[in-house]
């Protein structure tokens, strides 16, 4: 048997071989590549356009191409270069990939979003498709019946076991699966679409220019900045960014993207010294990017991130910081594009002064009345606008943002990193009858808080969770986790492991207003694919 190369089946690492390098083989060979190392387990239905069987009768993210392809090379021995295999995603998640609305709600699963609780209607899909890995990785796929079939084989091919499983063994699962399963995934996710259809016949236009970008970044704050893309030769690009966290200190990188399916933005940057990646979508018209970016290593740290595109429609990202209290002054930062010299902050509030400008924002010194109405300002910076400032008078209570979330030890020696966590302080202003948690409660934003962590339960603080698991930055809301492998300080020489509850404190005048939320510190991430 001829000796093959396994590929790294880590997330991180496989997303960086979305990126294609200088000399690499390009899109158009992609087919040639098809023909000669596919034909093994596939057989050629059509010549042109080329049609082979399964391959061609399902509609991916590049994310999903990725995973298919390495699939073959693990499970069926293809043998493949990183070149060949970065050329065959672009080739399919150009011919095969989905429309901008087959992705909207599900984009938190490329975006790495962790931490999302997601939620379907159909209990059969939660119980027989999310219950083992993200849901999303479902709706990011695009199958006739007869090969939502093939995935259901396949599954029971590969995981014999399956039938004896919780939310299976107490059921006919292949009755329900095929009977059921197979026409609602058909019906809800099916190969042929009008939005695809339409997608396909869209013009697609490049990336280049200049990005005005607004971003917000747990532990860091708002950040703004600029993005400059050069290039655009095979969708692909150089990548500058320059900015500043809201503290002042600077952001500064660069590296390289590609563009797949027309919209779908992949890039590997290295900023400030650390490798990040982005994964953003370009609008339909191409003035905005939207997305998140996040470390290579810690995908759980990283920041949401928007941009306009200079020259083009005049727009306000937002208001940095996107609140202020009635009868304070503060500086406020407005980040767009086309940003006029006129600039209306809304009602009860008058800018003071201009302290800077340049073409992606504007930086002022604004009071806002003692008898401002509370409430959401539209703010407008000559024919600038998309962006609110929120007045309010008093803080009537605070969330704990995530609410419940999920970090991992690592390190220590072994090959998976550590998982941390990261919080956020979100403020609310109570609503007319005065009380925190009614539908009337407006948001004000993220604000600083004071940050600990307490065991949650009474077992949790048997186990001493507090003192193994890791540490929290009482500034950040950021909790480090512990070293990963057995430790001899702990009963039963067990993991530190561990359930704690989240506090964060604000303060109001004299008054400490607490929130709480809940972690799980659990084992490391050992399975990591590019779709979880």
């Amino acid at each position: 048997m001829k000796e093959f190369t396994l590929p790294r089946l880590t997330g991180g690492l496989l997303l960086a071989g979305f990126i294609l390098p200088a000399g690499a083989v390009q899109a158009g060979d992609a087919e040639a590549i098809i023909q000669s190392k596919c034909v093994a387990c596939h057989t050629q239905e059509n010549a042109k356009p080329l049609q082979m069987s399964r391959m061609s009768h399902q509609r991916k993210t590049p994310e999903g191409w990725l995973m298919t392809i390495a699939r073959m090379q693990v499970m069926h021995g293809l043998d493949v270069t990183d070149d060949e295999r970065r050329t065959l995603v672009k080739y399919f998640a150009d011919k095969q990939g989905l429309a901008p609305e087959e992705t909207e709600d599900s984009r938190y699963a490329m975006e790495r979003r962790l931490n999302t609780m997601e939620s379907f209607e159909s209990t059969n899909f939660e119980e027989m498709c999310s219950r083992c890995h993200s849901g999303a990785r479902v709706t990011l796929q695009r199958r006739p019946a007869s090969e939502w079939k093939h995935l259901v084989n396949f599954h029971l091919g590969q995981w014999p076991t399956l039938e004896y499983q919780a939310l299976a063994r107490d059921r006919d699962w292949m009755d329900l699966a095929f009977k059921e399963m197979v026409p609602e995934l058909a019906n809800e996710f099916p190969l042929q679409s009008a939005s695809w259809d339409k997608w396909q016949s869209a013009k697609k236009l490049p990336a280049s220019g200049s990005w005005s970008f607004s971003a917000q970044m747990p532990g860091k704050g708002d950040i703004r900045g600029v993005m400059t893309v050069s290039g655009g030769k095979e969708d692909q690009y150089k990548v500058t960014v320059e900015g500043e966290y809201a503290d002042g200190s600077t952001l500064q990188g660069s590296g390289t993207a590609i563009v797949y399916t027309g919209y779908e933005w992949r890039a590997n940057l290295t900023v400030d010294g650390v490798k990040m990646r982005q994964v953003f979508a370009l609008s339909e018209d191409g003035s905005e990017l939207t997305g998140r970016m996040f470390e290579a290593v810690h995908d759980e740290a990283g920041m949401d991130f928007t941009a306009v595109r200079a020259g083009s429609t005049p727009t306000l990202l937002s208001v940095q910081p996107g609140y202020i209290r009635a009868g304070s002054t503060d500086v406020l930062t407005l980040v767009g594009t086309g940003l006029g010299q006129q600039v209306s902050l809304g009602d009860g509030i008058r800018v003071v002064s201009e302290l800077y400008r340049d073409g992606n924002k504007v930086v002022l010194q604004a009071t806002a009345d003692s008898k401002a109405q509370p409430g959401a300002r539209n703010v407008v910076a000559g024919q600038a606008d998309g962006a609110v400032l929120n007045v309010y008078d008093q803080i009537g209570s605070v969330k704990v943002v995530p609410d419940f979330a999920v970090a991992r030890v690592g390190g220590n020696g072994g090959s998976t990193p550590k998982y941390n966590g990261y919080f956020q302080a979100e403020a609310w202003m109570n609503g007319a009858d005065g009380q925190p948690g009614t539908e009337d409660d407006m948001r004000i934003g993220f604000v600083p808080a004071k940050w600990h962590v307490e065991p949650f339960d009474e077992q949790a603080a048997a186990d001493r969770d507090t003192h193994f698991t890791g540490r929290m930055d009482e500034k950040t809301g950021v909790f480090t986790t512990a070293a990963a492998g057995p430790n001899p300080e702990r009963r039963m020489s067990t993991n530190n492991a561990g359930n704690l509850k989240v506090v964060a404190e604000v303060m109001e005048g004299n008054a400490v207003l607490n929130a709480e939320g809940q972690m799980i510190v659990t084992v490391q991430r050992w399975n990591n694919p590019p779709l979880p």
